[in-house]
């Protein structure tokens, strides 16, 4: 059951963690975590389980694609699916964060209906 799925989001600022939250609470996706960087993140990651990861891609500590490439290097984590936010719809960045194995990509501000049909996009892709 898709509504089962575990989301950990990942932005340095907690207020951006609450909308993308609220967002997904409203989209019928009610189990979130957050963490405030790409470290953080990891050590959620490696520590607990999550099904999704939606991370921003500006970060101190270890930004967006550091983090998918440590995702994606990582045998227990790497069939997560990662979606990129950002707040720059720069054209490499989308090639980089497609290249790196994210599943999705979204800029900054979006909208609950932008960011339901990426992740139910990518759910059905993943037959999830």
């Amino acid at each position: 059951m898709a509504n089962a799925l575990r989301f950990l989001i990942v932005d340095d600022f907690s207020t951006m963690r609450r909308i993308v939250r609220n967002l997904l609470k409203e989209s019928g996706f009610p189990d979130a975590d957050e963490a405030e960087d790409g470290v953080a993140a990891l050590h959620k990651l490696r520590s607990s389980k999550f099904d999704f990861v939606v991370t921003d891609i500006n970060m101190p500590n270890m930004n967006g694609f550091q983090l998918l490439a440590e995702i994606k290097q990582d045998d227990k984590l790497k069939h997560l699916p990662v979606l990129m936010v950002t707040a720059e719809a720069r054209k490499e960045d989308i090639v980089a964060a497609a290249q790196g194995g994210a599943a999705g990509y979204i800029v900054k501000p979006f909208t609950k209906a932008t960011l339901e049909e990426k992740v139910n996009l990518i759910l059905k892709k993943l037959g999830m």
